[in-house]
Parts: C-alpha cells; structure tokens; sequence
C-alpha cells in the first residue's frame, strides 16, 4: 500500500552533486582539520563558488564543522558516527587499562582516554563513574573541551589561550564553559616522533582546573607511560 504520494525521483543533475559533495569531505579528510575553502577549491580544481556552496550545505547537516577561527573546515559528527558504524572501536590493550585504572584511583573525577584519528577525537575509554558531559558535542566542537583543543593545538587551529596554557603547564584546560561549577584539563599522549597521538583527561571541579597542579602531576606520567602502550 501507499499513501498515494509519488515516490521521490533523482534529477540528472542530484547524482554528479552528491558526488561532488562526498569529494568534498574527502578532501577535508586528506588535507586534515582546519582547510580552507580556497585550498579544498584548488585540491579538486573546483569552482570557488561550487565549493563555498557544498562546504555550507554540508556544515548545515553536520557533515562538516567551521574550526574555531572560521578559517577551515574538519570533519562532523555525522561522519564519525558513519565511520564508528564501518569501523571496530579502538581498545585499550591490558597494561594501558591498568595505567588508566591506576590513575582513576589516584583522581577523584572523570578520567578520559581519547585518540586523534584522521583529524578528530575518537573516545577510546570514558570514564563510567564521571561521563563525558556530550561525546557527540566533543566530536562536533572540540574547542569547547580541554581534549579538543589538544588536537586543535595539534593542528595548528587552537585559540591564543590554549596555546598559551600547553605553553605553561603543558596541558590545555576548560574553565567552567560547559558548567560553571566544572572543568577539564587535558594532557597528550605522545607517539614515537612526539606527536600527538591523543590525550588523558580530566573533568571534575572547577577549582581543580583553575589550579591543576595536582592534577597534572597524576596525568603528566600517566599520559607518559600511556604513549609506548597505545602507539
């Protein structure tokens, strides 16, 4: 039975648009998080215009986030859940469990481990006692989080604040943006040629970031003896 509405039909123009569109989010994912419009145009000899008018499509439907300056563009949270649905989810080997179990011991608070892939936060293992306050919302605007602003810093994106507190503390932090009352400092895990491989996480009380020196001294090594376990 139907409902007596005609089935939707394709244009012959909507197939080449939805593949220019997915050539688009290609291009993001290759060029990394933060390219610009220009260099996503010149990367597949597109129009500058047709290019502008796909990126904000597809920024409308999540496919694809602004970065913090407006300058570029990384890839959404719709894409993630497409590419968690495709993929096994990354897991902690045993000795990397016991670093983050032994570091939940000595941390009252949410404890998070996160890895960067291809340009965005995967969650490897939150914390189940202190949740992440809104993955989807870490994946889609990771300046909002202390993690996310790792991999911003990472890729050269962060906001002047981030860059002056990993400058300081070697850490980034959230200062009550998301809750008033909480925060969030984030440390990296580092792969064999000192690149960020992803991060350890703190949430917890607001005063606990303002002033992370004990924290940090919990997931400075932690962070450390992750590194060589987990890449």
């Amino acid at each position: 039975m139907t409902d007596g509405r005609a089935a939707p039909t394709l244009t012959a123009r909507q197939p080449k648009a939805v593949h220019s569109a997915l050539t688009v989010l290609e291009a993001v994912a290759r060029l990394g998080a933060g390219a610009s419009a220009h260099e996503i145009s010149r990367e597949l000899g597109l129009p500058r215009a047709t290019a502008y008018r796909l990126l904000n499509i597809l920024v409308q439907d999540e496919y694809l986030v602004r970065t913090p300056d407006l300058a570029g563009f990384a890839l959404g949270a719709k894409v993630v859940q497409l590419a968690a649905v495709a993929a096994p989810p990354a897991r902690l080997t045993s000795a990397a469990r016991g670093v983050v179990a032994d570091t939940r011991a000595a941390l009252r608070g949410g404890i998070h481990v996160v890895f960067f892939v291809d340009g965005r936060v995967t969650v490897v293992d939150a914390d189940p006692d202190f949740p992440l306050s809104d993955a989807v919302r870490l994946v889609r605007e990771p300046e909002r989080f202390a993690i996310g602003r790792l991999l911003l810093l990472e890729r050269g994106v962060a906001d002047p604040a981030a860059a002056r507190d990993f400058a300081e503390l070697g850490a980034t932090r959230q200062l009550g943006e998301l809750a008033p009352a909480y925060g969030c400092v984030a440390v990296p895990i580092l792969d064999g040629a000192g690149r960020f491989a992803g991060a350890l996480g703190f949430s917890g009380s607001r005063h606990r970031a303002d002033d992370p020196t004990d924290v940090l001294t919990v997931l400075r090594p932690a962070a450390a003896r992750l590194g060589p376990l987990v890449v």
